[in-house]
């Protein structure tokens, strides 16, 4: 049998029976594929792990109690052995010899009539790495295969072209503070199948290069009309170009909807019924502090933070913002878009009751190659700010948290 290779083959195992023998680490980890694959699992082991027992108790297995017994393979479908004793796994596997019964041994993979591949999966596709005979089976290459294939899958870096016709539409895609590497596996997949991307200044741009040149790469920045019709024209850019048929991403900085305009941009094209999904990103607001090394939260010192916008000032009619109420809580306070306005927030809070020596960073570009951070208080914040020439973008944060690090101050790694 060694000198020929397996044949792959998928199993559909929706309500038949498979016949786990053990109840350790390996049925642990096989345990929930074959969940997910709807199989009637009958699992038979006097112990099993937490893990397997919580299974049980949660009615997604069947476990019998006891070891192994002759016919405990009747009707099965396929069998996993993987208990401790190796005379009940050649007792068990002959038994599913006799039954015809696919059968995986973990103890001795010559003696079983099945192996398991290295398996992974992204937005709807299994990828199964088998090694093709006995004689070389390397499980971790297998595994360092399957792991390669699906990162690139998942990333954008494997790009398979779909051959079926896509339904057009618009994905909002949070691209996170600006390190390419800190958007999420869905937002790249999704960028790189793309036919247009409409992409903030803010965005990751790095990523933007990686794209193939087919891809129309649009500067929301420079969107005509002048600034006050700058959002409608990136929602009339989105619904034109969906309308042609194509997969269109909206990059944006941090997440969609944290002072992203990302549910104005789902409402406008749900008014002409163009679907739309929205891939969370990573906030700027507890990210880039992070890499600042200043936790927004933090046992014994900030029990809660608040993020607030701050491109309007406190005394603007048109902030939303309750900065009395603000200057009252002891947390952590974060604050977006507020370096040109930091000077009056600062004198609004202290007038309210907020130390005027609480501790405040600033980080500029945070988590790209330029970071850096400018420590100062709400005393001296507007002066630092002058004096240091901090430019938007930058996070703010207040609080005593900025004082927790190791190392204030310390340069991005």
């Amino acid at each position: 049998m060694a000198e020929h290779p397996a044949y792959p083959v998928g199993l559909r195992l929706t309500g038949r029976r498979v016949v786990v023998l053990g109840g350790g680490q390996v049925a642990q980890r096989r345990l929930p594929a074959l969940i997910a694959a709807g199989a009637d699992i009958f699992l038979v082991s006097p112990e099993v792990t937490p893990s397997v027992e919580a299974m049980a108790d949660a009615g997604e297995i069947t476990w019998h109690q006891r070891p192994y017994q002759e016919g405990d393979l009747a009707d099965a479908w396929y069998a996993l052995i993987a208990t401790g004793d190796t005379e009940a796994n050649t007792r068990a596997s002959a038994e599913a010899e006799r039954n015809r019964v696919w059968c995986v041994r973990s103890d001795d993979a010559d003696e079983a009539t099945a192996w398991t591949p290295a398996t992974g999966h992204s937005e709807g596709v299994t990828v199964a790495v088998l090694t093709t005979d006995a004689r070389g089976r390397d499980p971790r290459h297998t595994a360092a295969i399957r792991d390669a294939v699906v990162e690139g899958l998942r990333d954008g870096t494997l790009v398979a072209p779909h051959h079926r016709t896509r339904t057009p539409g618009v994905a909002l895609v949070g691209g996170g503070p600006g390190d390419p590497d800190l958007i999420t596996v869905r937002g790249r997949r999704l960028l790189a199948e793309a036919d247009v991307v409409i992409a903030d200044r803010l965005g990751p741009r790095d990523l933007l290069a990686e794209l193939p040149p087919h891809v129309e790469v649009i500067d929301a920045a420079k969107i005509p009309y002048g600034r006050f019709m700058a959002q409608e024209a990136i929602n009339n850019a989105l619904i034109e170009h969906a309308k042609q048929g194509k997969s269109v991403v909206r990059l944006k900085g941090g997440d969609p909807y944290v002072f992203g305009r990302g549910m104005e941009e789902l409402q406008a094209l749900a008014e002409v019924g163009i679907p739309c999904t929205v891939v969370p990103g990573i906030s700027s607001s507890i990210s880039v502090p992070s890499a600042a090394g200043i936790p927004v939260t933090h046992r014994g010192v900030a029990h809660e933070f608040t993020v607030v916008s701050g491109h309007v000032a406190p005394d603007d009619e048109r902030s939303l913002v309750d900065w009395p109420s603000l200057a009252r809580l002891t947390g952590t306070l974060v604050i977006l878009m507020g370096v040109d306005k930091i000077g009056k927030i600062a004198e609004t809070l202290v007038a309210h009751g907020k130390p005027a020596d609480t501790p405040v960073a600033l980080v500029q570009e945070g988590t790209t190659a330029a970071q850096r951070r400018v420590d100062a208080t709400l005393a001296t914040v507007a002066e630092t700010v002058r004096t240091e020439d901090v430019k938007p973008p930058a996070v703010i944060v207040i609080g005593e948290v900025v004082k927790v690090g190791p190392t204030v101050g310390a340069p991005r790694k």
